[in-house]
């Protein structure tokens, strides 16, 4: 997922001044140390700086320039004031500098103590040196090569002259200082560190584009707590609000959410009362939240989630509810994530709303909608089509299958052959099964093994259905080729043991497999079991509640009633168990312009024909009208169960294991389901998966899972002998 760059506008001071503030040294030294444990190798220009002419050098140390403050032996006596170099101060003023006038002012401050600007720095007298006063303004104008050429031609041309130290020292700090604007430019980041570790001078509240770039060049080489240190330098010492603002933003850019946070609480009040930083303030929240969509672990202080949440309803933008829905979808908190995707989706339909509002609705089981929402989007981004494709498989397994339209199905195979995508078409294979269509079942398993040839359940499918249709040849190719990587093709086609009730006794009766009939008017449900030692369908019982089926014992044309009475007519005759009677009364109800009685009737209708033992028609009828998540629930489970407990009937129990595999899907395993499954590996002579089923069942204190493996042990003494 792609997510908005939020800008943060950086205040960019060129300042090219030389020295910092009175405490210069202090700056200095203190940045400097910084760097130096950054950087080892450039630890010997970090020492004391006011100490750093004292003793001698140590073999092979090298010299740095940098301003120093004159040592004691060099200081003049009080008396004899220090010559102070002023150009600079006239050039600067001429140009109306005022940033480089001033940092200049900071410098001399910083060497002379004792000195005092002049009150009109255009004042001060041109130097009487025409070609001195030359060079001073070619380094005014920052041409500093010809500077150094015109140092050099002087030399050349007068034996023992020298260019004041004063500007020697200007002119390396300034050549410093562009080579290291250079090398952050071109992201030579090792470059910029090495050449403010050579240049502590530059590393001062005068340089605060210098310390950005320092900053930055550690953070962008993995040393983020170094860039921190840098920006707190900033805001420990530097005074200026612009300045002070953007370090903040910077920082914020480039540092995990703790460090900014940090950074953060040396936040000062401005000349108005209000905190600086309260103007950025919503770009930090947004920043913050995007970082937490990026890390599921991290934990935003809640004042920023509320302060995005604000701005959704203030200013109604769609970027602000996407940040909070995908920030919500990575927590799993998937009723907020659907809530802030339909709220960007209202505001502004995208690729990445449309995104995040599928993923949602395939988590709820709502892939039908999910497929409609992100249909338009599909081709936006590989994870669009990816979340495309989820949705359209997960639609077509869905239990009891959704009846879509023509066009529908069409578009989604369309998209899952340009995308060929494996999973959905097997998932078409099962759902041509599921509605009785072999042969494109077939095609589509086919398709899916030629897109992944490992992929076993399209193998499985593809095998099963040759099975079914008798091609007995195309059944042994599969099994051939899927030798020794798939226990249950190579089973495929081996007779099936027959139940023996003398000796196998039968499953144990599975409660709930349909849904219940509370007092209220719900359906309730219990099982027989058919005797002969074989496990019965599921048979809803009369319903739990007091009616007058007297109205309902005379056969009646329920397209004579209302849809309303018809309904009741239907649930009277469920109460009498006529559910063939009933399918016609709620296929009347079915006509109903009220929505809640035309849900009430394609409900009635499914668990009639469920009763009925008619399974496929269940399926269909529970999809006439939409129902509630808890009714799905119910009928995709009583479905599946009914499909698990009939396959077993038949003595179909590969089958049977296919449908508890999918039942398992959608809802956690009951134990008497789980006891169903052992029988049906028993008869399959799976010994060992069986008695695993029954040791887990019967941990849950289940008489029947016992029982189970009692028979486990009896088969397997006596079916070698068999």
């Amino acid at each position: 997922m792609k997510f908005p760059v939020i800008a943060f506008a950086g205040v960019t001071a060129t300042v090219i001044g030389i020295a910092g503030f009175a405490d210069g040294n202090h700056l200095r030294k203190g940045l400097g140390d910084l760097i130096a444990s950054a950087a080892p190798e450039l630890a010997v220009p970090f020492g004391n700086v006011g100490d750093s002419r004292k003793g001698a050098r140590e073999p092979g140390s090298r010299d740095v320039a940098q301003a120093e403050t004159p040592s004691e032996a060099e200081t003049p006596p009080p008396d004899e004031p220090a010559a102070v170099d002023e150009s600079a101060l006239r050039y600067f003023a001429s140009q109306g500098d005022t940033a480089r006038l001033q940092a200049e002012i900071s410098r001399l401050r910083a060497l002379y103590p004792n000195w005092t600007p002049p009150e009109d720095p255009l004042a001060v007298p041109r130097n009487e040196d025409v070609q001195l006063e030359a060079m001073w303004q070619l380094y005014a104008e920052g041409r500093y090569a010809e500077v150094r050429k015109a140092i050099a031609d002087r030399r050349s041309r007068e034996a023992g002259w020298q260019p004041p130290a004063d500007l020697l020292e200007r002119l390396d700090v300034a050549e410093a200082r562009a080579r290291l604007v250079n090398a952050s430019d071109l992201k030579q980041y090792e470059t910029v560190i090495q050449v403010g570790a050579s240049t502590p001078i530059l590393l001062t509240c005068s340089e605060v584009d210098v310390l950005w770039r320092v900053a930055e060049a550690f953070a962008e080489t993995k040393r983020q707590g170094r860039a921190r240190d840098a920006y707190l330098y900033i805001l420990k010492n530097c005074d200026s609000g612009p300045e002070r603002l953007a370090t903040l933003q910077k920082a914020a850019a480039l540092l995990p959410y703790a460090m900014v946070q940090e950074l953060l609480s040396y936040e000062k009040p401005n000349a108005s009362g209000t905190l600086e930083f309260e103007s950025i303030r919503d770009d930090l929240a947004r920043r913050f939240v995007a970082e937490g969509e990026d890390d599921a672990t991290l934990a935003v202080d809640p004042k920023y989630l509320q302060r995005v949440e604000r701005l959704v309803e203030t200013q109604g933008t769609a970027s602000d509810a996407l940040l909070l829905g995908w920030y919500h979808l990575r927590r799993k908190n998937m009723s907020a994530a659907e809530q802030w995707f339909r709220r960007a989706r209202e505001k502004q339909d995208s690729a990445s709303a449309s995104q995040g509002l599928a993923l949602t609705l395939i988590d709820r089981k709502a892939p039908e909608e999910a497929e409609k929402v992100l249909y338009p989007w599909r081709d936006a981004s590989a994870d669009a089509r990816a979340t495309y494709m989820a949705a359209t498989a997960n639609l077509l397994a869905m239990e009891p299958p959704v009846i879509l339209t023509g066009e529908v199905l069409q578009r989604i195979a369309q998209e899952t052959i340009k995308a060929r995508d494996p999973a959905t078409a097997q998932q078409f294979g099962w759902y041509a099964r599921t509605l009785g269509q072999p042969q494109t079942a077939l095609q589509w398993f086919s398709t899916a093994l030629s897109w992944k040839p490992d992929d076993e359940p399209s193998a499985y499918g593809l095998a099963i259905t040759r099975h079914q249709l008798g091609d007995t040849a195309g059944t042994a190719e599969i099994q051939r080729l899927w030798a020794g990587r798939s226990e249950r093709i190579a089973r495929l086609g081996e007779p099936e043991k027959p139940a023996e009730p003398a000796q196998l006794p039968a499953p144990p009766v599975l409660q709930g497999a349909k849904p219940n009939v509370a007092a209220g008017g719900q359906p309730a449900g219990a099982v027989v079991r058919r005797q002969g030692g074989l496990p019965a369908r599921v048979g809803t019982a009369p319903r739990q509640v007091v009616r007058r089926t007297i109205a309902c014992r005379e056969t009646l044309d329920p397209s004579r009633l209302s849809p309303q009475a018809a309904l009741a007519r239907g649930w009277c005759l469920m109460d009498m168990n006529r559910p063939l009677e009933a399918v016609q009364a709620f296929e009347v109800a079915l006509r109903a312009p009220a929505s809640a009685v035309r849900e009430d009737a394609a409900y009635g209708q499914s668990l009639a024909y469920l009763r009925a033992g008619l399974t496929s028609k269940a399926a269909v009828a529970a999809t006439k009208s939409p129902q509630s998540r808890a009714r799905v629930a119910e009928l995709q489970t009583a479905i599946l169960a009914d499909r698990a407990i009939a396959a077993f009937d038949a003595g179909r129990y590969r089958e049977t294991l296919i449908f508890l595999d999918q039942l398992r899907r959608i809802s956690t395993e009951r134990t008497d389901l789980m006891v169903l499954r052992g029988y049906a590996y028993l008869n399959l002579n799976r010994f060992a998966e069986a008695k695993r089923i029954f040791e887990a069942a019967a941990a849950t204190g289940n008489r029947d899972a016992r029982r189970g493996l009692a028979d486990v042990s009896r088969e397997q003494e006596i079916w070698p002998n068999k």
